[in-house]
């Protein structure tokens, strides 16, 4: 991971580019990052905005991968979704040693941030947090609204066979990687196999919607500032988005201690069928075969956290995903055999 950047190819690159600032000095300062992206904030006389890139050690598809973002993120400009503004792209990689883009920086905060607890007044005024979830719902509801034909998203995904190529595709990775047994497994995938929906409207879907990939903005009442990390987006079923946001939502939002969904506090947040009514009146999208999303979620989470666990090595972080996987492929069996919903 490189966490320093080469502000002088960076500022020559936005002055020959005509962004703001020409001339000015250029500060850089990290961010965050890991093995598939780093992020900057950068400063240049008034001009305020952040880079994300890949960082040098990762695959070269990830340079795909970062493209692929831009567009999703510039074609959400003029829509209704939270987003961060797009400012600017680079597909030289002879510039900074990868593809980068530019985008709005956001005043806000993240709850990736916060370390378990929400900020003031969230933390101390419980009645403030519903509106948390809400906003969160909100957002998926108003991008699986965005004309992605007229955005010129057409080739960004394939629509078509969708929910067949989920189960082949995850089953396919899984097969690769493999080395230990998942029970539910079978049952899970056989009734996913035979449940799958019969239609459904295409849509710009974000792949891993959750509280960890949005940000707010400061202050109540909550108000989503942007929707992040784009790496899993495409064009869908965003259904499936919202089986993703409510697959962990705790079925007693009162409870004393925080939820499955460990890393926020869930106490004090609408019921799972309370967001769902608003996701529903939001998006206009029917929810009555949300047992099918939420298998589906459930079963694919699993799949993904395995790659993690199996790649572990003394790691313990990617070592807590072991009974995490377990958990969520029981999960996903238990609820297929119990639902009777028939796709």
């Amino acid at each position: 991971m490189s966490e320093s950047l080469d502000t002088a190819r960076l500022a020559d690159w936005m002055d020959n580019s005509g962004h703001p600032g020409k001339g000015e000095p250029l500060a850089a300062r990290f961010l965050s990052g890991g093995t598939q992206n780093v992020i900057f904030e950068i400063r240049r006389g008034d001009h305020h905005c952040v880079l994300r890139m890949p960082p040098p050690g990762a695959p070269s598809d990830r340079d795909k991968g970062i493209l692929r973002e831009w567009r999703i993120i510039e074609a959400l400009d003029g829509t209704d979704v939270p987003h961060t503004a797009a400012v600017g792209v680079c597909t030289d990689a002879s510039v900074l040693g990868r593809p980068f883009y530019l985008m709005g920086f956001v005043d806000g905060w993240s709850p990736m941030d916060t370390h378990g607890k929400w900020p003031e007044p969230f933390d101390s005024d419980v009645s403030t947090r519903p509106g948390l979830s809400y906003q969160l719902a909100e957002g998926i509801a108003l991008l699986s609204k965005v004309d992605w034909r007229a955005k010129g998203l057409q080739d960004l995904g394939r629509p078509d066979g969708f929910h067949e190529r989920q189960v082949d595709r995850w089953i396919g990775f899984l097969e690769r990687i493999k080395r230990r047994d998942l029970p539910g497994l079978e049952v899970a995938t056989d009734w996913l196999r035979a449940h799958k929906p019969l239609d459904f409207i295409p849509g710009l879907m974000h792949g891993d919607y959750q509280f960890a990939n949005v940000m707010y903005r400061h202050g109540a009442p909550a108000q989503l500032a942007a929707i992040v990390d784009w790496e899993m987006g495409t064009v869908g079923d965003p259904k499936l988005d919202l089986g993703w946001m409510v697959q962990s939502w705790p079925e007693h939002t009162d409870a004393p201690e925080p939820s499955e969904m460990g890393y926020v506090d869930m106490r004090g947040m609408p019921s799972r069928d309370d967001v769902v009514a608003h996701y529903a009146e939001v998006s206009g999208r029917q929810v009555d075969d949300l047992d099918y999303y939420l298998v589906l979620a459930k079963w694919k989470l699993a799949i993904v956290l395995e790659q993690g666990f199996q790649r572990a090595g003394d790691d313990e972080k990617l070592l807590a995903f072991g009974p995490v996987v377990t958990g969520l492929m029981a999960s996903a069996a238990e609820l297929a055999e119990s639902t009777d919903y028939r796709g």
